[in-house]
């Protein structure tokens, strides 16, 4: 069993971050950010090709991760690769040790780095939950059976703060049916709204709030603008506004909002999933704020 498998099956509240392969083969960054986040998460989610942006792959970042004791949460898109790949993929995975694996859309090509890029989509999230499912229990997809069974431990994605509410809460319990076992969101900045979410989810399966500290007035209102199902309140944008341009007044206030937000989760959901977005220095002390 994965570390962060246990802790989930614990009654601990369980801390997740986030880091992103780099576009190279220069891992140094990462495995820094990583060691120093060791002692304050259960484990990191390695995206892929974060929002379309061509990266080194996670899974060869997660093994080389787990070489230095860190264990990696894997992130697997339906954006890049049919059914065949996408089963290669977590079969590879799990051979080099990584068994968590957090499968979802991914942004449109379109948006990102190599916007000629074809889109796949051959499979969606929930189907590649199945496909999981269906590797974890001996077969393929298509029912074949495998030489060697894998280890997995696989998660999905949601959104509590989407438009459409109901459809969104249908597509979770298609995912929570499909072999999901555990959730991670989109970004939280109201407690209450999460609460009332969960409630409407009734789901067995535990689920880690996005938390994403806001750096910036201009940071806030483009996530409340561009992006799906993030509602930053006015009261914190202010906040973040009368700290001027001081870097490090702005740093603090910022710390303090994400902080609040964590004690205000503890006694809602199973754990967090902090993505610092090159603010990972400041993890230790949003968590040492909260509490936990």
């Amino acid at each position: 069993m994965s570390s962060l498998s246990q802790a989930l099956a614990s009654d601990e509240f369980v801390v997740t971050s986030e880091l992103t392969p780099p576009k190279g083969t220069d891992l140094s960054t990462l495995l820094n950010k990583a060691e120093k986040l060791k002692s304050h998460v259960t484990a990191i989610n390695l995206t892929e090709c974060h929002t379309a942006r061509m990266a080194m792959d996670p899974v060869a970042a997660g093994h080389l991760m787990l070489d230095r004791g860190i264990e990696p949460i894997v992130q697997m898109t339906c954006r890049d690769k049919n059914r065949l790949a996408i089963q290669a993929s977590v079969l590879g995975a799990a051979a080099l040790g990584v068994s968590n694996i957090v499968f979802m859309g991914g942004d449109p090509p379109k948006n990102g780095d190599h916007p000629e890029a074809k889109p796949v989509f051959d499979l969606y999230s929930a189907q590649l939950l199945e496909a999981a499912h269906a590797l974890a229990s001996g077969t393929d997809l298509m029912g074949n059976a495998l030489s060697g069974t894998p280890t997995l431990f696989a998660g999905a994605v949601t959104n509590p703060g989407a438009a459409d509410l109901d459809a969104e809460i249908d597509n979770l319990q298609r995912k929570a049916a499909a072999g999901a076992c555990f959730f991670q969101t989109q970004a939280v900045y109201d407690a209450e709204a999460f609460a009332a979410f969960l409630e409407k989810t009734r789901l067995e399966q535990p689920m880690l709030a996005g938390i994403i500290p806001i750096k910036s007035v201009k940071m806030a209102n483009y996530m409340n603008e561009r992006i799906p199902g993030v509602e930053i309140p006015d009261a914190l944008i202010a906040r973040i506004a009368d700290a001027g341009d001081d870097p490090k007044r702005v740093a603090q206030i910022s710390i303090d909002i994400a902080a609040e937000t964590v004690r205000k989760l503890r006694p809602i959901a199973r754990g967090v999933h902090l993505m610092a977005i090159g603010w990972e220095k400041h993890i230790p002390e949003i968590l040492a704020r909260a509490g936990v």
